[in-house]
């Protein structure tokens, strides 16, 4: 089982995509899931897919806001967990991305796209949590997950071209413009670039063994020769292929900044206990319970 913080001076950041707002313990008035919370007792969360969609058990989407909990309740949610403070840093659709914290929350920017030829689908966000003093940037990502391109009008044509790769890096070179590279893009200040990626990494593909010029890698090669951005995981497990779906894919991310990487004291990726993963067999939806993801949790001290 995981481990919490140690020391009282420690930080905890957890993040989680909690597929369609934790949909498998909607019906047990999410007991299992604060339980596991309190457990891992985190400073501040990122959750992805923070918003009802389904009935619980089923593929049936709720009638809206009158059956759905999230997110209109997340500050109710969030202080059975001892966190005060919530904030939605990205919303463009039904799959949006919330911090909720013990420390103040500010939003810098919500990014949705120009309004024009770009488009952040699902929406993304800076955000800056206030720890004892110290500013920690967060940028919330959830990207496009299709392999055709956004409103392709030839899905399977443009699937083919791998459309879905080109668009996904769009939306996070759009999303790093709009944020680090704006800012600070020397990367001086503390700095989390986290969420679902929906595409793999080329340092990963040993595992991967896809051709050198696969357009899936585009997204993170992006990143690592455009950014300040560290990739914690791979930083800290440099021989371990640390997955973040039942499907066995690291597309889940922490990337930091050197300021904020030199401060992390433990990382992880948790498969065990109630994050355990588990494929829905009983045929009324495709779900997984209680997630197709995996958290990921950093330890920092400030």
């Amino acid at each position: 089982m995981s481990g919490c913080c140690d020391k009282k001076e420690d930080v905890r950041i957890l993040y989680w995509n909690i597929q369609n707002g934790m949909w498998a313990d909607q019906g047990n008035n999410y007991d299992n899931f604060v339980a596991w919370i309190n457990e891992q007792a985190p400073d501040i969360c990122v959750w992805a897919e923070a918003e009802s969609r389904y009935r619980t058990g089923t593929a049936t989407k709720m009638a809206g806001c009158e059956e759905a909990y999230f997110p209109y309740n997340w500050d109710l949610f969030a202080r059975r967990y001892g966190h005060e403070y919530v904030v939605m840093v990205g919303k463009r659709d039904t799959f949006p991305q919330v911090i909720t914290s013990k420390f103040p929350i500010r939003i810098v920017d919500r990014i949705n796209g120009n309004g024009e030829d770009i488009i952040v689908v699902h929406g993304s966000g800076h955000a800056q949590v206030e720890v004892n003093g110290e500013t920690i940037n967060f940028v919330t990502v959830h990207t496009y997950p299709f392999k055709y391109a956004y409103l392709a009008e030839d899905r399977q044509k443009s699937a083919e071209e791998q459309g879905g790769d080109i668009f996904r890096a769009t939306e996070m070179k759009h999303i790093c413009e709009e944020s680090i590279l704006k800012h600070d893009p020397k990367g001086k200040e503390m700095w989390m670039l986290v969420g679902d990626f929906n595409a793999i990494a080329r340092t990963d593909n040993d595992v991967y063994k896809r051709a050198e010029d696969d357009k899936c890698f585009m997204l993170h090669d992006y990143i690592d020769e455009n950014t300040p951005f560290i990739d914690v995981m791979k930083s800290w497990y440099p021989d371990e292929f640390q997955h973040t779906t039942l499907s066995k894919r690291r597309i889940d991310f922490m990337y930091v900044t050197e300021p904020l990487y030199e401060k992390i004291v433990h990382a992880e990726t948790i498969r065990d206990g109630y994050a355990t993963s588990v494929r829905n067999t009983e045929g009324l939806s495709s779900f997984c319970y209680p997630s197709d993801h995996y958290p990921l949790v950093i330890d920092i001290k400030l």
